[in-house]
């Protein structure tokens, strides 16, 4: 190659492949010519949830900014913070707030956790098409969960045995649901699928089937249910009023209502790959990517939560 020089499989003519990292996202100063691009790698990792809404949200940030390069991956919002504490990656998904043992593993490492909420989601439970059971109460979640209700009778259906489906363990949903929902340990005979969608496929094809999933996964962008399953409306209790998670006129009332959150290392730097694109996540643009994607859009609360945190920025 002449005077050229070889770095990670790049070759530059009299140039070094300059590798910065700037606040957690690796930045590439790539010397072309008279031009220096600046190339934004962001890796981002997580909850199932999100994926979807986050790949939607990193395509359409890159359609204005070609040079940057975003990698979105679920897992289970455990698996995203494991891989934030463990250096492996700049922002970590989560459909469930940081647990304390989580955060005193982040503070053995000099890692002091910054937490956005991007969106919100109305936490959905799901039967078949065909079930008449179209009404539930937090009550009743719980005790099928636990495994107390075991047949659909005694909920208003058919005499059929009730199937469970729910999200695995390190699913940050799993989590969520089980201590706002279930408030106790799931019943043994609960099968743990891997996605959301994994559960809407399941409950299509099981007439006896119950499961829980995120928002985005019962409603297509238009907001219309997707087929083969009943969207079940939730009440607090008997005397409050069940309301839908597609009433967007009833969120305030709808009682399985959660923070979509991100987690970052350390502080961002200003205008650095992680700042530039949380920021448009958080904009117009990206809050209607919330809405198209069947989620919903920060409140004036979460507003004020990251406001805080970005005047320190």
């Amino acid at each position: 190659m002449g005077d050229n020089k070889k770095l990670n499989g790049v070759y530059l003519a009299g140039a070094l492949l300059l590798i910065i990292l700037v606040s957690g996202c690796t930045t590439e100063n790539k010397i072309t010519g008279d031009h220096v691009k600046i190339v934004e790698n962001i890796e981002i990792k997580g909850s199932d949830t999100l994926l979807q809404l986050v790949s939607n949200m990193a395509e359409a940030y890159i359609e204005n900014k070609p040079d940057a390069k975003i990698s979105v991956t679920g897992g289970g919002s455990g698996t995203g913070i494991a891989a934030l504490i463990n250096g492996e990656i700049d922002i970590a998904d989560a459909s469930r707030k940081i647990k304390e043992e989580e955060l005193e593993q982040a503070k053995g490492r000099g890692i002091n956790p910054w937490e956005f909420i991007i969106a919100r989601d109305m936490l959905s439970v799901i039967v078949s098409k065909n079930n008449p059971v179209s009404e539930l109460t937090l009550g009743q979640i719980s005790k099928i969960y636990k495994g107390e209700i075991t047949n659909w009778n005694e909920v208003g259906g058919n005499n059929q045995k009730i199937t469970l489906y729910g999200r695995q363990s390190t699913s940050g949903t799993y989590s969520y649901f089980m201590k706002k929902v279930v408030e106790g340990d799931y019943s043994p005979h609960m099968m743990n699928l891997e996605g959301n969608q994994a559960i809407v496929d399941a409950v299509k094809q099981d007439k006896e089937g119950i499961g829980y999933v995120g928002l985005g996964y019962i409603a297509d962008e238009n907001g219309n249910p997707v087929g083969g399953i009943k969207i079940v409306e939730i009440a607090k209790d008997k005397n409050s009023q069940y309301v839908s998670p597609l009433d967007e006129s009833k969120h305030s009332l709808y009682p399985i209502s959660r923070p979509l959150l991100q987690y970052l290392a350390e502080k961002p730097i200003k205008n650095s790959g992680v700042y530039n694109f949380l920021k448009f996540e958080l904009n117009a643009e990206g809050q209607e990517i919330v809405k198209k994607a069947g989620f919903v859009p920060i409140t004036s609360e979460d507003r004020n939560h990251n406001k805080e945190l970005w005047n320190k920025i």
